[in-house]
């Protein structure tokens, strides 16, 4: 498993490289529609392309951009460029996503944060956060002074934002769910509408099983508070609902 996530860390610090070396407006080029649903970038492709490199020997890749690459027992469910719109504007908060499944149960996951080097880890029984640009691993843990949440697609959702802003439930849109997913030890809580996708939620799910979490077709909650993620259960009228 070690050589697993070593493996993607070495694909990540070369996607890094590869995205600031990369000429913008050839990095932002429609290509082809991805295997996801949406019309895939030179950036997708770019990283893409890295990380198949370096991970093939491992399983078989499911990519949101090309769909299934290669052979393999094991299954390994990879978003090369999660938040491609921020990354084609400058926004700081694009990274890759990977998840390793055996049997159909991840076993690792792999979220990093391209334009701050954050790494997230998880394997075995260990978890803990990394980066791209300096040595260094320290663990996970939850941050007791966050004063915000993580509402992904939070602008199609009116009501359920103000109903939020009304139990002082403040928070922050980002735009890249695997990413979100992977900060949710630092936030309030994070919230996902319209329909979690693999390739958004494999590896961030996983970074945050232990926490409170409720998932449907819908709608993804988690919260490491256990009377926020129960407000916001009542919001969306799950109350009923378990973590």
């Amino acid at each position: 498993m070690q050589r697993f996530i070593a493996a993607c860390l070495d694909a990540a610090k070369e996607v890094e490289a590869l995205l600031r070396a990369t000429d913008h407006a050839y990095g932002c080029e429609p290509q082809q529609k991805g295997a996801g649903g949406d019309v895939s970038i030179g950036y997708d492709l770019l990283s893409e392309a890295c990380f198949v490199r370096h991970l093939n020997t491992f399983g078989q890749i499911y990519s949101e951009e090309s769909g299934y690459i290669g052979e393999g027992d094991d299954l390994i469910i990879l978003d090369p460029i999660d938040g491609s719109d921020n990354l084609k504007s400058n926004f700081p908060y694009y990274g890759a996503s990977v998840a390793l499944q055996r049997h159909g149960k991840t076993i690792a996951g792999f979220v990093c944060n391209f334009a701050s080097g954050d790494c997230f880890i998880r394997h075995g029984d260990e978890m803990f956060r990394s980066s791209l640009f300096r040595e260094e691993k320290r663990p996970i843990s939850v941050n007791i002074h966050t004063k915000v949440g993580l509402f992904e697609k939070a602008g199609l959702h009116p009501g359920a934002a103000r109903a939020l802003m009304d139990l002082g439930l403040k928070f922050r849109a980002p735009g890249a769910t695997a990413l979100s997913l992977a900060y949710a030890h630092e936030v309030k809580y994070m919230i996902f509408m319209g329909g979690p996708r693999t390739f958004d939620i494999a590896a961030g799910l996983f970074l945050c099983e232990e926490l409170y979490h409720y998932m449907d077709e819908n709608i993804l909650i988690v919260s490491h508070n256990k009377d926020i993620f129960a407000k916001i259960l009542t919001i969306f009228n799950l109350s009923d609902k378990q973590a």
